[in-house]
């Protein structure tokens, strides 16, 4: 892991380009997998996005902040799943982008997602005023309180999606058709068998990959002198944010928008969780009882971007400027803002 962090800068950089091109293939073809096997085992496809995506997308955030905390840096650690929250709702203002004739949160057809954000930006409030209050070591396990109970949550937070999914309280209307665009199947007549095999390959490729393409980008960062807390929030986690935003794409290929939404919303909610695993790597004590005002800031900026797309989801307006929706220029605005903000509290 230190050798691969430790590198020469064009090394490094050669060696992020392949991993990114596999990860990147690797999360095409995990969106189209997922899609075909939440529709033959009838998952909807908000569900299937959060659950299956958003728990695979996750995996490099599994190595990467494990291994931060391993090493003894458990800011990095928090810094990096923090900032990837963040990230993640930036690439749903990406897929507005690449969203032709309306605003992405116009053509969400199904209530889960928000059900899904609301769920997440509860448990990312709880990291804040645990990064600001601190957390106490639980029967001298190594691990904290406050962690155990985010990880309780993450899975009751599933849970509750689960009965969602089973009988949503109210759904989408859809008086101007904005969701009746008709989806696309990549993989006709294949069996549930074979598209189990293609994401538990693509899972694979998603693992190993992103955790070298992390560790690449941690090297190439280190390189260039940008400071810890930075290099987590913002390289560190456009790396691991990779799988995620290839998934994205596919999904919107195939019009399966509420499937990107639900990766997003899912990966999140699976990062929260992985606080729970810095706390058994770092045997120091629990890792958010180092953390501080910057990693409380970063959680809350988190809480921002996410309500404010889950806002937009509410008001459901098709109207775009350039391309983007209400939503996407004002979680720009709050990011840059917020970035500019964590980069003082960094710098000092």
């Amino acid at each position: 892991m230190d050798m691969i962090a430790q590198m020469p800068l064009p090394a490094s950089v050669l060696l992020f380009c392949v991993a990114a091109a596999a990860v990147w293939w690797a999360g095409g073809r995990l969106s189209i997998d997922v899609a075909g096997f939440a529709d033959r085992v009838g998952m909807s496809q908000g569900f299937a996005g959060m659950l299956l995506l958003g728990g695979i997308t996750s995996l490099p955030e599994i190595a990467t902040a494990g291994s931060a905390a391993l090493t003894g840096s458990p800011d990095l650690a928090v810094s990096n799943l923090l900032g990837t929250a963040s990230i993640n709702v930036l690439l749903l203002v990406v897929a507005d982008l690449l969203v032709a004739g309306a605003a992405l949160t116009a053509l969400s057809r199904s209530s889960s997602p928000i059900l899904q954000g609301v769920l997440g930006m509860v448990l990312m409030t709880g990291v804040a005023g645990l990064a600001i209050l601190g957390d106490q070591e639980m029967f001298g396990l190594g691990v904290g309180y406050g962690t155990t109970g985010l990880m309780i949550g993450c899975a009751g937070a599933l849970w509750l999606a689960s009965r969602y999914e089973r009988a949503p309280g109210w759904t989408v209307a859809d008086d101007d058709g904005s969701g009746r665009e008709e989806t696309e199947d990549e993989g006709p007549g294949r069996r549930i068998g074979a598209l189990v095999a293609g994401i538990v390959l693509s899972a694979t490729v998603i693992l190993v990959a992103g955790f070298v393409l992390s560790q690449t980008g941690d090297g190439i960062a280190t390189a260039s002198g940008i400071g810890t807390g930075m290099v987590g929030l913002v390289l560190v986690g456009l790396a691991t944010s990779l799988p995620e935003l290839s998934s994205i794409r596919t999904a919107l290929r195939i019009k399966r928008f509420d499937l990107a939404i639900g990766d997003v919303m899912g990966t999140n909610l699976f990062n929260i969780a992985i606080l729970f695993v810095v706390d058994l790597a770092y045997r120091k004590g629990p890792a958010l009882g180092e953390a501080g005002r910057f990693e409380a800031l970063a959680a809350l900026l988190a809480v921002a971007v996410m309500g404010l797309f889950l806002a937009g989801l509410l008001a459901r307006r098709r109207d775009a400027l350039l391309r983007l929706g209400p939503a996407s220029w004002a979680i720009l605005a709050t990011y840059a803002a917020g970035l500019f903000v964590l980069s003082r509290i960094g710098a000092g």
